[in-house]
């Protein structure tokens, strides 16, 4: 066992040695030939897709022998409107601006020189996600976008599909002259591949995983090469007392029912006692009618029966469920406390007609997202204008929201004299 490990850290270390070489050609392909590329990928996954889907139904046939759940096995699927959602993401991927070879905040220093900024890329980004095999080409699009080589392992239940996919980005590879290694999908399924990949530092300059907790916790814990992540999704909204109350409904129920599964999603509600009882029995029928269990603490529960008794855990709990926590607290500093205290730093909102309490809201409150008068749910670099995103990081350094094309690069400092000397 210890030599078969042995063979797959070496295959792994093979694969980023190559990106690494790759990263260097694509930092100075320009943006015709990425675009080019992203274009001959959609198309070739288009013009593939009955082989993508044969791939796919053998994937789709070992989950149900291995008794995956039906949520896995939806997002494990390739529907013609899956591959047709990939294909319209790398088109929509080439169309933004390359944020490479940027240069901003150019100014002329008393010496004479002119300082500024370029962006650029990273350099090997390792992507490491479960399940949703449209992930592989959403990842390849946007690292390539950004000017970084990628090796992408998807879970063992996609392999085949990952693999399908991989072929079609080669093609487009190919087609614009760019290198293989530029995106590497690694092929095994055994786990060592994954230990392989967090801890090469010569090779990998960032990590990003995508899935569950159990997986982000595993790769932060054992990752040598630095990780973009987040953990929780325990986003919360804020009724304040100078809320709109129908704008306030409206809004705190589309942030927990749009859908229950995605990390924006509203978990706790927290409401100001002097509105509480304006909202909390309209919005407690309208979510309990959709199926919502409500656990709450005793002054939501003296408003809306229903609701069973919330304890110390569910606070502290993002349920990617039908199930919501709700808090009547005494005002903003009391909301505040509150976030502070049980938030994941991912997405956070307020409801209210105050501007000055709004602006106190944002500054203060610490968040990847803060949100004013809007759901939680909008926390989606689609939504955000970014076009795509690999991921939201709840993380401080480097970036921090969602993760699009920009998110993947960097900075350096550039100078410009004429023959000056110091």
């Amino acid at each position: 066992m210890d030599s078969e490990h042995g063979e797959v850290a070496a295959s792994i270390r093979e694969l980023g040695r190559r990106a690494r070489e790759a990263s260097k050609l694509l930092a100075a392909a320009d943006s015709n030939a990425k675009n080019a590329a992203l274009l001959a990928i959609a198309d070739a996954l288009q013009d593939g897709r009955a082989a993508l889907q044969s791939e796919n139904s053998l994937d789709m046939q070992a989950g149900h022998e291995r008794n995956l759940d039906a949520a896995l096995l939806d997002r494990l699927e390739l529907s013609e409107a899956r591959i047709d959602g990939m294909a319209s993401g790398l088109r929509q991927v080439a169309a933004l601006p390359d944020p490479v070879g940027e240069i901003t905040d150019m100014r002329y220093r008393p010496s004479g020189l002119q300082v500024g900024k370029m962006r650029v890329p990273l350099g090997v980004i390792g992507i490491i996600y479960e399940s949703r095999p449209n992930v592989t080409a959403d990842a390849a699009a946007i690292c390539l976008k950004s000017g970084n080589a990628s090796i992408l392992r998807g879970g063992s239940e996609a392999v085949r599909s990952n693999i399908a996919i991989a072929r079609c980005i080669a093609e487009g590879l190919q087609h614009a002259d760019l290198p293989a290694a530029a995106v590497s999908v690694v092929g095994t399924t055994d786990r060592a591949a994954v230990g392989a990949l967090i801890q090469m530092t010569d090779y990998v300059d960032v990590i990003v995983p995508r899935g569950g907790k159990g997986l982000i916790q595993r790769i932060s814990a054992d990752a040598r090469v630095p990780v973009i992540k987040h953990l929780d999704g325990i986003c919360h909204t804020y009724i304040d007392d100078e809320a709109d109350i129908e704008k306030a409904i409206a809004v705190a129920f589309n942030a927990k029912t749009y859908r229950y599964g995605i990390c924006g999603a509203m978990e706790t509600l927290l409401v100001a006692q002097s509105i509480a009882a304006d909202v909390l029995p309209r919005l407690g029928e309208m979510l309990i009618g959709q199926g919502v269990e409500l656990r709450a603490c005793d002054r939501t529960r003296s408003l809306v029966p229903q609701a069973i008794a919330a304890t110390e855990q569910d606070w502290a709990t993002e349920y990617l469920a039908p199930v919501l926590s709700i808090r009547v607290v005494d005002d903003i500093d009391a909301a505040m406390q509150h976030i502070g205290q049980y938030g994941s730093g991912h997405t956070d909102a307020i409801i209210t007609e105050n501007l000055s309490r709004a602006r106190r809201f944002m500054r203060e409150v610490d968040s990847s997202s803060v949100m004013v008068n809007a759901a939680s749910c909008f926390a989606d670099g689609f939504e955000y204008g970014l076009g795509a995103e690999i991921g939201i990081s709840t993380d401080r350094l480097h970036v921090r929201g969602p993760v699009g094309v920009e998110g993947l690069t960097s900075q350096k400092y550039v100078v410009i004299g004429d023959g000056t000397t110091r």
